[in-house]
């Protein structure tokens, strides 16, 4: 009896000591969170921000991170099948970065970085395009269709300056998204217009294998020094040179420190015959037989002895692998981070983004009530500059004007007077500040002056003075930005009003901030 109580004495001093040493530090909605897990959290989060926040202050952030989480698990994004492949993708990366030889990686990286300064389109560049998906099963009808809309968005840039290229990319593209390149990243054709471009200039229509495009060089970057690279890099040749010329010298540290014991019989058995049914090694006391090579080598054709090779090597990974955050404590949180990274960003997506981009009613209602906040430093003018070729037309256009919703005027306008061969208006439509258009100045701001265009003498404006847009689809990207953070905010306000955060003080004290 003695004995038994002596024992369990023993049992509740370790628990209590191991409690001791990685105390709970918070609990979130009844999940708990021990000391050594913040603090993976803390140090990750300050080497990849830069930020100099206190573990206090810390604190709020990560509680709110993992109320997401547990919002994300509520709805079953953790049971997906999206879910579980990024899980096997984060364990793989994860397994490379402890498994792959540092030397190794720094010498294919260098080599890699030298070939990329060779390359005739080295460097970056930015680009927006206005793109429209051709398939190949296309008309020549509709080829014909396409090019000449594109034929008409070219011109009309180049007609009228002051046209937002974003804009248009938004209204008329496959495409909306602003992307950097370089080159073998595209195809050549694309390629090769993005790097002939100068900054801030625009492509004619061109077509390239998958459609047609109108391309934008939003910004440029020369080739930069190795050290601000070499990260994305190694991330892309991670699965070639690296794994290649590496995985060697992995393979022989793997074999002694999970006791790899060959059975020489088995081996030469299957060398000889081509198939065995013995054992043929052993991987920390576990068996793997020539059946299991069988399945392996079913979908691995070349010789036997690689196909053997190939399935040492393969075995010994995949039992790395499985106990690597059994045998780096640190992996298991790193492992932890990256799920809950991934809930967070689809939850988040969910919640904030998707309505933030495709909401309309609640952008306008946004917009509606926070319109003051989109409102310009100085007054701006919207509405029609219109070079007439006499005065009658003048004064028919204006009046006409008076009659219909703006965004009719430019089409109004030139089915009516500019259908007969010859222009009898040109037309500028747009927003316009003091500076920008020497006509608007004359006319609407009384400042500066113009000479009359030769064959449009008579030059009038239409339109109103403004203090801000009337509507947030003229400052989408401001307005969708700012909706975003509401969202957020919102969100975030909810989860923590239906939720329960205790955090331990005492504990978070203890908190290495070093």
């Amino acid at each position: 009896m003695k004995r038994c109580l002596l024992l369990l004495c023993a049992c509740l001093f370790g628990i209590l000591a191991f409690a001791q040493e990685d105390p709970v530090l918070m609990r979130v909605n009844g999940r708990e969170v021990s000391r050594s897990e913040f603090e993976y959290s803390y140090h990750h989060y300050r080497a990849g921000e830069g930020r100099e926040l206190s573990p206090k202050e810390y604190a709020l952030l990560f509680s709110q991170a993992i109320q997401k989480v547990e919002a994300a698990k509520a709805i079953g994004l953790d049971t997906t099948a999206a879910f579980r492949k990024q899980q096997e993708e984060n364990r793989i990366e994860l397994m490379e970065d402890y498994l792959v030889d540092k030397q190794t990686v720094d010498s294919c990286a260098r080599v890699s970085y030298q070939k990329m300064a060779l390359k005739a389109h080295n460097g970056q560049v930015q680009v927006m395009q206005i793109f429209k998906y051709l398939p190949q099963t296309i008309t020549s009808r509709h080829l014909e269709e396409e090019k000449a809309r594109m034929d008409s968005i070219y011109q009309a840039i180049r007609n009228q300056p002051g046209l937002d290229f974003s804009a248009l990319v938004e209204c008329y593209s496959d495409d909306r998204q602003s992307r950097w390149i370089e080159g073998l990243q595209t195809t050549v054709e694309f390629e090769n217009i993005a790097f002939a471009l100068s900054k801030g200039e625009i492509s004619e229509p061109f077509f390239t294998p998958v459609g047609i495009h109108i391309l934008k060089v939003m910004d440029r970057k020369e080739l930069p020094v190795y050290e601000d690279v070499v990260d994305g890099i190694v991330q892309r040749i991670l699965h070639k040179e690296i794994r290649n010329q590496g995985i060697g010298k992995v393979i022989e540290r793997l074999k002694r420190e999970w006791r790899y014991t060959p059975n020489q019989t088995g081996i030469e058995e299957l060398l000889t015959k081509g198939d065995t049914e013995r054992t043929l090694f052993a991987i920390d006391g576990q068996e793997y037989t020539g059946g299991r090579f069988k399945q392996f080598a079913a979908s691995h054709p070349m010789t036997v002895k690689r196909q053997l090779e190939e399935f040492v090597a393969k075995s010994l990974l995949d039992y790395e692998s499985r106990n690597l955050d059994k045998k780096y404590p640190e992996v298991r949180y790193a492992l932890q981070k990256a799920d809950e990274d991934y809930l967070i960003r689809e939850m988040t997506r969910q919640k904030v983004e998707l309505p933030a981009m495709n909401d309309r009613a609640g952008l306008a209602t946004y917009f509606k009530f926070h319109s003051s906040d989109y409102r310009w430093d100085s007054p701006r003018y919207k509405g029609v500059v219109l070079h007439c070729a006499d005065k009658k037309i003048a004064k028919r256009a204006k009046k006409m004007l008076k009659k219909l919703p703006a965004d009719e005027w430019v089409d109004k306008l030139r089915q009516t007077f500019n259908t007969s061969g010859a222009e009898k208006i040109q037309i500028e439509q747009g927003t316009f500040a003091d500076g920008e258009n020497k006509y608007v100045d004359k006319l609407v701001f009384k400042s500066g002056d113009f000479e009359p265009l030769l064959s449009y003498p008579f030059t009038i404006v239409v339109g109103k003075k403004q203090k801000g847009p009337d509507d947030y689809r003229e400052v989408i990207d401001r307005v969708r930005k700012d909706y975003r953070t509401y969202l957020d905010t919102c969100w975030t306000r909810e989860l923590r009003e239906a939720g329960k955060v205790e955090i331990n003080q005492e504990v978070l004290k203890t908190v290495n901030n070093n």
